[in-house]
């Protein structure tokens, strides 16, 4: 007799449990701030004369590329490694500036700023640990001439 009480309790406690584990679950996983990298930077029109734009981007006080600076020309699609890998640690409520540069060869100083794309920790707040979302905008302007680019940032939650 007692048997089937104590069985029929530890189902009562493990189907209470269980649903509270479950639910917890999620909110244990969610990021509480995101690693922020360049995914991808398209020159839709340089601004200077000879068809060429210099770059740096500033992220978090550091110049990258870090010794140098790449070269983009109308049309071109750089990557991450084209700049040195420029990321960064934003957290849940925080925002992270990627700052595009314009330099002067063969200096390598910070530049003119033509704009930057915000990484918002907001995106962060509902991602899980390892989980990616982008935030993507256009900068464009004039500086010489009128220059414009697409600038994709990759958020993932830490």
């Amino acid at each position: 007799m007692h048997s089937h009480k104590l069985i029929a309790a530890l189902s009562l406690a493990v189907g209470l449990v269980a649903p509270v584990a479950l639910a917890a679950s999620p909110a244990a996983a969610a990021a509480g701030s995101c690693r922020v990298e360049l995914y991808d930077i398209d020159a839709l029109n340089v601004g200077e004369r000879d068809g060429h734009d210099e770059l740096r981007f500033l992220v978090g006080g550091n110049l990258f590329p870090n010794n140098g600076w790449f070269t983009m020309d109308t049309g071109d699609d750089g990557d991450p490694a084209d700049f040195g890998h420029p990321s960064t640690v934003v957290t849940s409520n925080g925002t992270a500036s990627f700052n595009l540069r314009e330099v002067t060869p063969p200096w390598v100083n910070s530049g003119a700023s033509l704009g930057s794309v915000i990484a918002h920790g907001s995106t962060c707040a509902p991602l899980a640990v390892g989980a990616v979302d982008y935030e993507e905008d256009f900068i464009d302007g004039t500086h010489g001439t009128f220059y414009s680019y697409k600038v994709k940032l990759k958020l993932t939650g830490l």
